[in-house]
């Protein structure tokens, strides 16, 4: 009988590698919400993602990621409400997420893998979700909270850079730990410079952007400035058109809202006639595993593999790279307000370094594990060392978790209410639609293309 407590803890921890193994569901999970979403089966969409999330009172583990693509999929389906339903849900997780302790989950993705643990959300997920709460509100006429929206969005853009260097120094105590646990060896391949060749090597492009400032989304600035200065807070209006024109300096139609927000302030001018027309156009970044065999500092025969899998984002296709209006018999074309391809790498390349040192660290203990079973006796079949490169094989996944229903860029144009009150729509290469505006002093026009020829969503909102 075999009485080595080691060997015995091992089978154990071999009889939970399909627990283990199955870490990395979420894969395939978005795979197929994505086959739903690309061929615009909503009903698919929202039921698939109805069936992911759990009826725990606390969040469990991807319950805020289907939370979150639950509310962009009422929005496109124009129930605002019920959008917001499921965006106070999803901030509800966030804020509990707030308070969790990040050193213990990093501790159990060192053990097992990144998606162990509950997808917490990112800063940008948060900030969207505010924004997208104001935009409802506005729709449904209710600008007293879309006002408290987005106050939060904007402080939450605040607050981001203060938190992130928080749980930097938390994580970093935690992995010091780990580090001493492993000793030299984990330390001195975190510190291997050879590592960061070959993950340039794979993944040319990781810090190849234009990154906005810390956790800024310009586009939430920018709309949150023409919100305020509808409902006649101008000085506010001012402060923030100023902030998303300092991040987006080649777009004209910022320059015109900051230029008349100013004017308005100083009582020279009058906000009316005018409407925004808003593109949220095509589909934001989804994540891809790549996995690298990199050069430990523990080499023998009785290490069977090691290596280690990551991230890296994947952008997609805009829908179109403009939209065309015709309005009064001028010609006006949207430009860029806020890119979220860039939001979202500025934060990825962010966590990164994190991401890539658990990712080590987690791969330098199961190849001592490997090597250590292998030493431990000699005279004792090679299995024990086996199972341990499938267990250290099997969970070694990259986490791929990623809000896939947010938009590539979001665009604007700024044109004068024509006297017909017709505007005319055109998607280059794309049908044409028209839009007429009630009688009101100003309007939102926005417009929602996910893909290329999908029916577009027009939510028409007038002040």
């Amino acid at each position: 009988m075999n009485r080595d407590p080691v060997r015995n803890r091992f089978f154990l921890f071999v009889l939970l590698l399909p627990v283990f193994a199955g870490c990395n569901a979420s894969k395939s999970h978005l795979s197929t919400f994505s086959g739903y979403f690309n061929s615009s089966d909503y009903e698919k969409s929202i039921e698939f993602a109805q069936s992911k999330i759990s009826k725990s009172k606390n969040p469990k583990r991807e319950d805020l990621l289907w939370t979150l693509q639950l509310g962009t999929l009422e929005r496109l389906r124009q129930n605002h409400r019920e959008s917001n339903n499921h965006f106070d849900r999803s901030e509800e997780m966030l804020n509990f997420f707030d308070y969790q302790n990040a050193a213990v989950d990093s501790v159990a993705a060192i053990a097992v893998n990144e998606n162990i643990i509950p997808y917490f959300g990112e800063e940008y997920d948060g900030i969207m979700v505010n924004t997208y709460k104001a935009l409802n509100f506005m729709a449904l006429g209710e600008n007293d909270q879309a006002r408290v929206e987005f106050n939060r969005a904007l402080d939450r853009q605040r607050r981001a850079k203060e938190k992130f260097a928080r749980e930097i120094e938390k994580l970093q105590n935690e992995l010091d730990k780990e580090q001493e646990k492993e000793g030299s060896q984990a330390k001195e391949n975190v510190d291997n410079p050879e590592i960061n060749r070959l993950i340039t090597d794979r993944y040319p492009g990781l810090y190849e952007f234009e990154a906005y400032p810390d956790f800024v989304n310009p586009f939430t600035t920018y709309i949150a400035g023409v919100f305020f200065n509808l409902v006649g807070d101008h000085s506010k209006a001012v402060t923030f058109l100023k902030e998303s024109y300092g991040m987006v300096r080649d777009n004209e139609y910022v320059a015109q809202d900051l230029a008349i927000t100013e004017q308005v302030l100083d009582g020279r001018a009058e906000l009316k006639d005018t409407i925004w027309v808003i593109f949220e156009n095509g589909m934001g970044p989804v994540k891809e595993e790549f996995r690298i065999d990199i050069p430990l500092f523990v080499a023998s025969d009785d290490v069977k593999y090691f290596g280690i899998a990551l991230p890296r984002l994947i952008f997609r296709e805009q829908a179109y790279p403009y939209l065309s209006i015709k309005a009064g018999g001028n010609n006006f074309n949207t430009k860029i307000v806020g890119n979220m391809d860039r939001i979202v790498q500025t934060e990825f390349s962010k966590d990164f370094k994190g991401v890539l040192t658990r990712a080590i660290i987690s791969a330098t203990a199961k190849v001592v594990a490997q090597y250590a079973l292998g030493k431990k006796d000699s005279s004792s079949p090679k299995i024990v060392s086996l199972l341990a490169a499938v267990y250290s094989y099997a969970t070694t996944a990259a986490d791929v978790r990623i809000w896939t229903t947010l938009p590539k860029n979001f665009q604007v144009a700024r044109l004068p209410m024509p006297p017909d009150r017709l505007i005319t729509i055109a998607p280059p290469g794309g049908e044409s639609f028209t839009v007429e505006i009630p009688a009101c002093k100003n309007a939102f026009v926005y417009v929602r293309i996910p893909q290329k020829q999908t029916r577009q969503v027009i939510d028409l909102i007038t002040y």
